[in-house]
């Protein structure tokens, strides 16, 4: 939503704004002159002309419930960003998950080829001056969003070019179905525009799917992976340094390195599709991997907090089993003779219920796991789903179920020792903990 308000504001419309409490980003919006409210009446909505809600919006927000009564306009976010479209070459990212990596390595490769893209990605983008918000109004006629489909709302975009990262289930909550599910990303790609191209992941089965599905009907398709029957291949990933990874990349007879500064080979992959996404709007393969070269990371993945007692601690927002997965296998390098611990902090009760098996499974690659409570967001609370529904499901001694977000960070420091890899994990406010964990230690140390 503050990415939304701060393009909108750029573009010369005066913005104001509310949020449940506090914080670095409505600070930040009140730097950038905007106004914003700690707290939601309904006075706040009084005289505009329109009012933009994020899937989190209850109808019964007094601002929300003021502006139905009073018939103004209400636009859902997806929408506002679709009208910020109109006029440019439009890049969409959609996947359930790598979109807000690959949305920010789409616009640093762009920014780096000197085309000054207008982007809309969900997280702060980290560069060599620090990080930044995750919206720009570029002077480019390039605008890169990411495409959320959690509810649906990927569906308002139309854009040039369509990315799927991955169509692996998950947001079964808002589809009730697997088949619901993909049936959204098949009318996702049949909303790119004539002339317009998907890039598609062929790593990912429902990717692939996807893709053979849209050339059917005519659609044009750039497919990327590490098979070699695709259009745009990875190959040779390799670790390099602490935190980093070097490969190749192959388009047609075109063939160039690629060295990354985050590790992992989902993050080789995240970085083929943004790649890919650079050549078809004019940018050569080679400058695009130099380009990628550049991304430093986005907030809250693969985040380096600080180190104390010999112990590093990194914060990420895995909240899915690949994720996790994706995560551990990334972590495990960067750790060398350490151990990887992880707290992890489940993100909704459904998706937790839904997928206990598959999270107990991917976090059985760390040492060390402590599971904390779950984190409700939306969704109303569900006494049968906690800590220990994952937990159960581990093997016997493999993990620990500690339901105080503070309690289970005090235990993960007290398991901790020099050289160790600490892992924050999830989409809550489990991110808060880094910092607890290495005071702690530091208290510890001392």
């Amino acid at each position: 939503m503050s990415v939304v308000a701060r393009l909108l504001a750029a573009r010369g419309v005066q913005v104001q704004g509310a949020d449940a409490r506090a914080g670095a980003v409505l600070d930040e919006l009140r730097d950038a002159g905007l106004t914003v409210w700690v707290g939601h009446e309904a006075d706040h909505v009084a005289g505009v002309d329109t009012v933009v809600v994020s899937s989190a919006v209850r109808e019964d927000n007094p601002e929300l419930a003021a502006a139905r009564a009073a018939g103004t306009r209400v636009l859902h976010r997806s929408e506002a960003l679709a009208a910020l479209m109109v006029g440019r070459r439009s890049v969409a990212v959609a996947g359930a998950h790598g979109k807000t990596t690959t949305s920010a390595m789409v616009a640093t490769i762009l920014r780096a080829a000197g085309l000054d893209p207008t982007f809309a990605i969900g997280g702060t983008v980290v560069t060599a001056d620090g990080p930044v918000p995750g919206g720009h109004l570029g002077t480019g006629a390039v605008l890169v969003a990411e495409a959320d489909e959690s509810d649906g709302s990927f569906l308002n975009y139309a854009p040039t070019i369509g990315v799927v990262t991955n169509v692996e289930p998950d947001h079964l909550d808002h589809y009730g179905s697997r088949e619901a599910f993909e049936r959204a990303f098949v009318a996702f790609a049949a909303r790119i525009v004539p002339g317009g191209t998907l890039v598609a992941c062929a790593d990912d089965p429902g990717a692939r799917a996807l893709a053979a599905a849209h050339r059917e009907t005519g659609g044009t398709v750039l497919t990327y992976g590490t098979h070699p029957d695709v259009d745009l291949r990875v190959r040779d990933v390799v670790p390099d340094g602490a935190h980093g990874l070097l490969a190749r990349l192959d388009l047609g007879e075109d063939t160039t390195e690629l060295a990354l500064r985050v590790p992992g080979l989902h993050n080789a992959l995240n970085a083929a599709a943004a790649v890919a996404v650079a050549t078809l709007l004019g940018v050569g393969l080679t400058e695009a991997a130099r380009g990628a070269g550049e991304f430093l990371g986005t907030g809250r993945r693969f985040d380096p907090r600080g180190e104390a007692a010999g112990v590093r601690v990194v914060d990420d927002y895995a909240h899915h089993p690949t994720e996790v997965a994706a995560l551990l296998a990334a972590a495990r390098p960067v750790a060398g003779t350490g151990r990887v611990l992880v707290l992890f902090q489940p993100h909704l009760y459904s998706r937790t219920r839904q997928f206990a098996q598959e999270f107990a499974d991917a976090l059985g690659a760390a040492d060390e796991v402590v599971v904390t409570g779950v984190y409700a967001a939306r969704e109303e609370l569900d006494p049968t789903v906690d800590a220990s529904t994952v937990v159960d499901r581990m093997p016997p001694g493999r993990g620990r179920a500690v339901a105080d977000r503070l309690e289970a960070a005090a235990v993960v420091a007290a398991l901790a020792r020099a050289g160790d890899l600490v892992l924050t994990v999830g989409a809550g406010d489990v991110t808060e903990l880094g910092p607890v964990i290495l005071a702690a230690l530091g208290e510890r140390s001392d």
